[in-house]
């Protein structure tokens, strides 16, 4: 067990009285503080040096912290120093919004998971876009994940994206468009053939776009998304999203099952695997796939990789392990890898 397991991360659950939410962003707000000698001592300890390219981008290393965790970009300068090869910031809409009321974010702590339905709380992309012109580069490729403003229609979603996309592309190295959260109504049938294939033609140009999936989605479903995917030119599939599903929690922990929203976490680690597995067989290797779901070890990080994973993400498994899982998950990746595109 490290020493953010047995001393850090208790202290945290116990922030705010249990509460998830205010811990988060306290820990937020104490990363945005950390100053310059710290951040150069942590990476000292956490950087891992294992390179990778994909969908045209050159990374440090495979291990990025996924779109959820930093969604107004605020700790920019403190991923890199725990280690991270990249990072996704948002998901963040062309409307500021408040999102879903709380509480919204629930720990499962025997079962290594989170539930979540915050509903893409966050400042909007016009504040985002300040704050990245204010912060120069990062160091390492920076992904923005965009969704649909929640009071916007469903057939007006491809505006809505737009205007989130001319904001935040000049400060982005690869954009992720999420139809797959859970928590914003009606988001999920834009994976629907017709509506993907409207936004990508919209959308894909010179940055890459990626594409968030949902792990919910029947096998013939998926096949018809990669289908889109690969005729309008995404440049990869992010695999996966949270899950609607509840299999695979603690005893302890199934009163917390009826709380709506999406789960993280170790339930996760199987179903996102086969997912990806899914995937990288269907195109034949053709979109590069970021991993992500229950990844709470190196042995979890591999097994994505071997299943045609050419980089993955962390949330839950940050939460639940802190930074020296992703120096372990760095180091677990195959060395010396090229991805198609």
């Amino acid at each position: 067990m490290s020493l953010f397991e047995r001393t850090v991360r208790p202290a945290l659950f116990r922030l705010g009285g249990g509460d998830a939410e205010e811990a988060h962003e306290w820990t937020l707000r104490r990363l945005a503080a950390l100053p310059g000698p710290v951040r150069s001592a942590l990476r000292r300890r956490y950087a891992v040096a294992n390179p990778v390219e994909a969908f045209g981008l050159r990374f440090p290393n495979p291990v990025g912290l996924a779109a959820g965790m930093d969604k107004n970009g605020v700790a920019l300068a403190a991923w890199p120093a725990l280690g991270f090869g990249f990072v996704e910031v948002g998901t963040v809409t062309a409307e500021a919004q408040p999102g879903n009321d709380r509480p919204r974010l629930f720990r499962l702590r025997d079962s290594e998971a989170i539930i979540n339905r915050m509903g893409f709380n966050n400042a909007g992309a016009a504040a985002l876009a300040a704050r990245l012109a204010r912060l120069g580069g990062l160091g390492v490729p920076l992904g923005v994940s965009l969704g649909k403003s929640k009071v916007t229609p469903l057939d007006a979603a491809v505006e809505d994206y737009l205007r989130s996309y001319e904001l935040v592309r000049p400060y982005a190295d690869y954009i992720a468009v999420n139809v797959s959260s859970p928590n914003t109504p009606g988001l999920r049938k834009l994976q629907d053939a017709g509506a993907l294939g409207t936004l990508l033609g919209a959308l894909v140009g010179k940055t890459p776009v990626l594409v968030k999936i949902a792990p919910d989605l029947t096998r013939p479903a998926i096949v018809e998304l990669l289908e889109v995917c690969l005729s309008y030119g995404a440049s990869g599939v992010i695999a996966t999203n949270t899950t609607l599903g509840r299999d695979g929690l603690a005893a302890s922990d199934r009163s917390r099952a009826a709380e709506a929203g999406g789960l993280s976490g170790r339930p996760l680690t199987g179903p996102a695997r086969e997912v990806v597995r899914f995937v990288h067989d269907e195109t034949g290797g053709r979109l590069p796939i970021v991993g992500v779901g229950g990844v709470l070890s190196a042995d979890d990080a591999a097994r994505l990789f071997d299943a045609g994973a050419c980089l993955v993400q962390l949330y839950s498994g940050f939460v639940y392990r802190g930074p020296a899982l992703v120096r372990a998950a760095a180091r677990a990746a195959p060395a010396a890898r090229e991805a198609v595109r």
